[in-house]
């Protein structure tokens, strides 16, 4: 069967969507292959492999959050962060959903996967606002900026949202076997974003760049996230009766697309630098002396005090140096004749 607009038939029959136990049928869309399961404490775990990328790219988005935030006044920042945090939330739900944990014939699965599917297009929907940041169409980081983002991304959630659960409980003109909204939002919404994301980045690049080494991380990033859709949508059955069923699409799926996260992150290193003059004021530690010799004999002195007395000779004590012994007074102090000294050299 090919693919038809507004059916999850096709698509459910190759890959093993979190979705698929709740359209097509009232018994869902099974998948003709899918990864084998494991029993880990007497709970059966489904997809075990593609749970263990859930994991790893839990642990590899909360390093990149890391070092977002290290970056103090990159441009952009605090509008890029909002992308990683839906994407780890994703994962996290994607865990339980992936694995079976969370019940298919329960109703908290379909609330959940209701979330999950908001989720996904708030998460695209956050890509495609960070693909217009940096045009400075606002000043980034101001309040203006970052609740058009909010309200954005809670907009497009709550569509999503209303879509996948009035698909999965058959209210609104909406049911399992009618689940064209549905399908929009969660494969057509995310090629769009992608799509403009992508030209809108080249464009960046072409117009205000000097280098153009950031089109290899956009050229990169673009690569494996269409790799890994067709993986999914068109070889994954096949994929799991060559491997015998250890993985499937899913498993390469995910990884693919997190490797595509993990370019938008090189991506946007690569085309922000941190303004050094107003970021050491948060790393204190970048200018403490380490040379005792550098140090006041036992006394704090402030920068201030320091360099008034360093120009003025008077105030408390002579002023630190770096000649003459511990802080310059055994110099200093012993030389009251002027010049030349007295003896001679």
């Amino acid at each position: 069967m090919g693919l038809k607009f507004g059916s999850f038939d096709s698509i459910c029959e190759t890959a093993a969507l979190v979705v698929c136990p709740l359209v097509g049928t009232d018994q869902g869309i099974v998948p003709t292959c899918y990864s084998r399961n494991v029993l880990v404490g007497g709970t059966l775990i489904f997809q075990p492999s593609t749970c263990f990328i859930h994991i790893v790219a839990i642990i590899m988005t909360g390093i990149m959050i890391y070092y977002i935030r290290s970056k103090y006044t990159a441009v952009g920042r605090k509008e890029i962060l909002m992308f990683f945090w839906l994407y780890a939330l994703i994962q996290f739900l994607g865990m339980f959903l992936d694995s079976g944990i969370i019940k298919t014939s329960t109703a908290a699965y379909q609330w959940i996967t209701a979330i999950y599917a908001g989720l996904i297009a708030a998460t695209y929907c956050s890509l495609l606002f960070n693909a217009f940041v940096g045009f400075q169409w606002a000043e980034d980081g101001t309040p203006q900026s970052l609740w058009a983002l909010r309200i954005s991304c809670l907009v497009v959630f709550g569509v999503g949202f209303f879509l996948a659960i009035a698909t999965f409980k058959g209210f609104a003109g909406m049911s399992y076997s009618k689940a064209t909204g549905l399908w929009i939002v969660y494969l057509l919404w995310p090629l769009f974003c992608v799509a403009v994301y992508v030209f809108s980045q080249l464009i960046l690049v072409f117009r205000t760049l000097d280098t153009r080494w950031p089109i290899g991380d956009i050229l990169f990033g673009t690569a494996f996230w269409v790799i890994g859709m067709v993986i999914l949508f068109a070889f994954s059955a096949t994929i799991c009766d060559a491997i015998k069923h250890y993985i499937d699409g899913l498993f390469f799926g995910e990884l693919c697309v997190l490797l595509s996260v993990m370019m938008v992150y090189k991506y946007w290193d690569s085309i922000t630098k941190e303004d050094l003059e107003f970021s050491v004021g948060n790393k204190a530690t970048v200018w403490e002396v380490k040379d005792p010799l550098l140090q006041s004999g036992g006394q704090d002195f402030s920068e201030e005090e320091s360099s008034a007395g360093g120009h003025s000779g008077g105030g408390r004590g002579t002023a630190a140096s770096l000649v003459g012994g511990y802080n310059g007074q055994q110099y200093y102090g012993q030389r009251r004749g002027g010049y030349p000294p007295p003896g001679g050299y």
